[in-house]
C-alpha cells in the first residue's frame, strides 16, 4: 500500500528528529544559546492565556502536544507560581473536550462534572496569584493544595484526589534539589498511567557553568536531572524520551520527559 502525503510528511518528522539527534554541533550551539538566554531571564517573557508561564516556548509547545497525544483526565502539577502552567493546561484540556464532543456530535458544557481536571501543589500559593487564577475563565478545570508536594500529608491528599482517574500526567516544578525531586518522583511518579509522561522541569541545571544559578541551592550534580536519571534507572517502567530533546533541540528539560511505557 503506498503511502499518502500524512504518511510522508509524518516520516519527514520522524527522520528530521532522528538527524538533529546527531547533529552534536548544533546541541552545543543549542546549549551555549540557553546559557546566555538565562542571564536576562528570558523565560519570564511569556504567558499562557494572559497569566506568565515562566517556561521557554519550545517546552510550552511540547506540553501541548504531550497533553494532547496523552489526552489525561488528570494533570498534577507541582509548583504553581503565577498560575500560567496550570491555565495552559486546562485550555487544552477543554479543546481535548471540545474536539471530543464535536467528533461525537454532542453539546459540551464546560462545568460538567467529571471532565478533565488539573490540580496543583505549591508550597506558597501567594495570594495575588491564587486570586489570579481563580479569575480566570479556566478556574472551574483547576484545584490547587497549599503545602510542600513531599509532606506526607500533601501527598495523601493527591493520591486521594486523583482516584478515580483513569489516565494521569504529572510535571515537576517545585524545589529543584536532588532530594526533594527524587522524593516527589517516588511519591507521584507511580500515578502516571502507561504511555503518559513524569515530566521534570529544569533538569537543564546540570547542564550548565557552575555558578550560573547563584541564588538557589541547586547546582550541578544536586539538580531535577540527577534525580529524574537515578529514578528511571531504578525504575524500569519508565524510559527517557530522547525524541522530544532532539526535535526541541533548545529546552529547559533535557532528559526530564519521562514516558511510562508499562
Amino acid at each position: 500500500m503506498k503511502s499518502g502525503p500524512i504518511e510522508i510528511f509524518k516520516q519527514e518528522v520522524v527522520d528530521n528528529i532522528s538527524s538533529l539527534g546527531k547533529a552534536n554541533d548544533l546541541q552545543r550551539l543549542s546549549l551555549d544559546w540557553f546559557v546566555e538566554s538565562f542571564k536576562y531571564k528570558y523565560s519570564y517573557n511569556f504567558s499562557a492565556l494572559g497569566r506568565p508561564i515562566i517556561q521557554y516556548p519550545q517546552d510550552i509547545i511540547a506540553m501541548q502536544e504531550i497533553i494532547w497525544k496523552v489526552k489525561p483526565d488528570l494533570i498534577i502539577e507541582t509548583g504553581i507560581a503565577h498560575g500560567g502552567s496550570l491555565i495552559m493546561s486546562a485550555s487544552v484540556l477543554s479543546l481535548i473536550d471540545y474536539c471530543e464532543a464535536v467528533e461525537k456530535g454532542e453539546k459540551l458544557d464546560p462545568k460538567a462534572p467529571n471532565r478533565r481536571r488539573v490540580l496543583g501543589i505549591d508550597i506558597d500559593i501567594r495570594a495575588h496569584n491564587h486570586e489570579a487564577i481563580l479569575a480566570h475563565p479556566m478556574a472551574h478545570r483547576i484545584e490547587m493544595i497549599q503545602g510542600s508536594s513531599i509532606d506526607p500529608d500533601t501527598v495523601t491528599k493527591v493520591k486521594q484526589f486523583a482516584k478515580g482517574y483513569k489516565n494521569i500526567l504529572v510535571t515537576l516544578d517545585s524545589n529543584h534539589s536532588h532530594k526533594h525531586v527524587l522524593a516527589e518522583l517516588e511519591a507521584y511518579a507511580p500515578l502516571v498511567t502507561p504511555g503518559s509522561y513524569c515530566v521534570v522541569m529544569d533538569t537543564i541545571v546540570d547542564l550548565m557553568p557552575d555558578g550560573t544559578v547563584i541564588d538557589r541551592p541547586w547546582g550541578k550534580h544536586d539538580n531535577p536531572r540527577t534525580a529524574a536519571l537515578e529514578y528511571a534507572k531504578k525504575h524500569k517502567e519508565f524510559m527517557v524520551d530522547k525524541d522530544i530533546d532532539h526535535k526541541l533541540q533548545i529546552t529547559g528539560c533535557p532528559d526530564g520527559f519521562l514516558k511510562r511505557v508499562h
